[in-house]
Parts: C-alpha cells; structure tokens; sequence
C-alpha cells in the first residue's frame, strides 16, 4: 500500500507540474474543470445522489467551470471581467467561515437532491475557478498556495504522530489532534514567511508582519475544516475514502478536500492585491 501511495504522489506531482507550467490557459482551465468535474462524481456518491442524476451533476458542474471561467477571461492571461469571480468567493468563504463552524459543532447531513446539488456548487465550483485564477499570476504563486495545505497536512501528521495527546474531534476524525493542529500552523507559518520573501521580498511593517501571521493562521485553519468537512461526510455516509480513481490515495475529493475551503479565500486575496 505504502508503495503505490508513493508511486501515485509522484506521478501525480509530475502531471501537475507538466500541466502548471506547459498547458495554455484554456487548456489549464479545461483540465480544472474536468477535475471539478471528477469531484462532483465523487461528491454524489457521499451525498446519496445516484443514477443519472449523479452523471447530470458531474456534467453540469465541470460545464459551469467552464461557462463562467470562459466568461471572465480565465481562458487567457488575465481575468477581464472579475466580478462573478468576487461573489462565488465571498460565498464559498462565508459558507466555510459561518457556515462549516456549525455544521461540524452539530453534524448535520446533506438532506435531498437540491441541497447536495446546492452545496456541491458552492463546494466544489469556487475552488476550481480559483486554481485556474491563481495561474494567471504565475505557475509559482499558483504552487505557492497550494503548498499552504500540503505543507499543514505534513506538518500536523508529523506532530500529531510526535504529540498528540488531546483529541480535536474524535467523533469525526479520531486521528486528528490539538498538537497536529498547532504543528500545521508552525508548518505554515515558516514555509508562508519563506515563500513570501522568495516570491515577494517584500518590506512588512510590524502591523503588515502581524496581518500576515493572522491569514496563515486563519487559511490553516479553515484548511482543517476542509479535512473534517469532508470526514464528516464520509462517516455519515459510511465510507472510507471518496473514491477508488487514485491508487493508495483514494478518490480526488480525498486529495483536494483542504483546497476547497482555502483556495477561494486565496483568491479573494488575490482580486485584493490585484485592484
């Protein structure tokens, strides 16, 4: 198992490198969509849509990434019109900064078509425009965002494994602790202030320094309510990863769970930066 978790990383880091670097834009955008769409696939599995609604979803989903990442210039080299792109990202990220808090605290259940179809979108849409967003800033500050999750998933299974004693949510994921937590946040904060000087070099003031550990912060932990979110579902559900389409690995919902709930938020920064 231990082998073909490694070889399927790094094949997969391999595709994504080759696809970061060397696609056009529209074709990133078309490959982001496509994964959008994977998603959602295995998004109706966990919310009990089946059939051919579950197909009609999965379609809809990746032609909607499509239509509106089309629509605001995400096929080109700059966001023409970034709008729509603004009100899909506030929505994401006041549903995973209000809304998640909640749902974890009470563990409620996906309840009907229209709601898993509701959620689903904002879910799994917002975060797929943003991968193709974040690119048109470069291949690297792309990467630089993403690394924000692999980095506090790394980082919190190793001081998890080292010392973790106190439980963060044992009824959703026994494995996950306190110590993990702080570790992903200690994780981050070093790689963040690394990236940040070799991407930006940038001179902070204290106050700018103290924004700055305050989003990390905040990004990793809504990057672990991503991770929780989807255990959650999975527990409800009863199942133990997502899918199968990724050997050792699981599905793609299993991969991207931490990108759902962060990549929006970066994007939001990102249209900030970028006024």
């Amino acid at each position: 198992m231990l082998r073909t978790r490694i070889i399927t990383a790094l094949l997969l880091l391999v595709a994504l490198l080759g696809a970061v670097f060397y696609l056009p834009p529209a074709g990133w955008l078309l490959l982001c969509c496509a994964v959008c769409g994977a998603a959602a696939w295995e998004w109706g599995g966990l919310t009990g849509i089946g059939g051919v609604p579950r197909v009609v979803l999965a379609v809809l989903l990746a032609l909607a990434g499509l239509v509106v990442g089309g629509g605001v210039g995400l096929g080109g080299e700059v966001a023409s019109t970034p709008y729509p792109l603004l009100a899909l990202y506030a929505l994401s990220g006041a549903f995973w900064l209000v809304v998640v808090p909640l749902w974890l605290r009470r563990k409620w259940r996906v309840s009907g078509l229209p709601a898993a179809v509701a959620i689903g979108v904002i879910v799994l849409l917002p975060p797929a425009l943003a991968l193709a967003h974040l690119r048109q800033f470069g291949p690297w500050v792309l990467l630089a965002a993403l690394a924000i999750c692999w980095v506090a998933d790394i980082a919190a299974y190793f001081s998890g494994r080292a010392f973790g004693r106190r439980k963060l949510a044992p009824a959703i994921s026994p494995g996950k602790s306190w110590e993990g937590v702080y570790g992903a946040v200690a994780g981050v904060l070093v790689y963040g202030a690394l990236a940040n000087w070799l991407l930006f070099a940038p001179a902070f003031s204290p106050l700018g320094a103290l924004l700055f550990v305050l989003a990390l912060t905040g990004i990793t932990a809504v990057s672990v309510m991503g991770d929780l979110f989807e255990s959650l579902l999975k527990r409800q559900a009863g199942i133990k990863d997502s899918g199968t389409l990724l050997p050792g690995h699981g599905g793609i919902l299993d991969r991207i769970d931490s990108l759902t709930s962060t990549l929006p938020l970066v994007g939001l920064a990102a249209l900030w930066f970028a006024r």
